[in-house]
């Protein structure tokens, strides 16, 4: 049996995925966690073999919490499972020691398969985010575009940021201050050479990091 918790703030998500992996017949959930502190405190007192991760968690989340997992429990292999479809999200995650990223929009019909390949030591990532690890791995690899400069707190507040959230919105989201977050957000614009939240947003589509607002349905 592969032995599984199911880390994420909504019980109501919980509860539906544990139910696609009880079906499965040889995955064990054998407990959950609300936030990134007890994500921690599971991965300390269980034996499991995959963490599965909600990328946006209160408390200590993201990048962050996933290379505590790892720091902790290098063994131990880690799905992400996002909200995000972006790609740069998921290369982030990977970079940070998690051995799979899937949307929640396609864990329906992928969960099980993803869970059963990471556990068994391979990774679960789709063509387009291996293109971009490898394409960044290779000699040359310098031309890369402005935002893979950023943080992973920054391109985190950058999203929130290019979804339309406010600095003290995006604050309240992860519990850090606003001066905090208007911080991160005049490095990431610095970084990203724009000068406001409208050149921000055509930043995100020109990259497709964002849906276009403007584009019909």
């Amino acid at each position: 049996m592969i032995r599984v918790v199911i880390a994420d703030d909504h019980k109501i998500l919980r509860e539906g995925l544990k139910q696609l992996l009880i079906g499965a017949g040889d995955l064990d959930v054998v407990d959950e966690a609300a936030d990134g502190h007890q994500v921690l405190d599971k991965i300390r007192t269980l034996d499991i073999d995959v963490l599965l991760l909600d990328m946006s968690m209160p408390g200590k989340s993201g990048m962050e919490l996933i290379r505590q997992v790892k720091a902790e429990r290098p063994r131990l292999r880690v799905l992400v499972l996002s909200m995000h479809e972006e790609h740069q999200y998921a290369v982030r995650a990977i970079r940070a020691g998690a051995s799979g990223y899937l949307t929640k929009e396609s864990a329906s019909s992928q969960l099980v398969a993803a869970i059963r390949k990471v556990a068994s030591g391979g990774a679960y990532i789709s063509a387009e985010v291996a293109e971009h690890l490898a394409h960044d791995a290779m000699p040359g690899a310098a031309d890369r575009p402005l935002h893979a400069s950023l943080s992973d707190r920054e391109y985190q507040v950058f999203v929130r940021l290019v979804s339309g959230e406010s600095v003290s919105e995006i604050a309240l989201a992860l519990h850090l201050s606003a001066k905090t977050i208007s911080t991160h957000k005049a490095r990431l614009m610095e970084k990203l050479q724009v000068d406001n939240n409208a050149d921000l947003v055509r930043y995100a589509v020109r990259h497709r990091l964002h849906d276009d607002p403007n584009a019909s349905a």
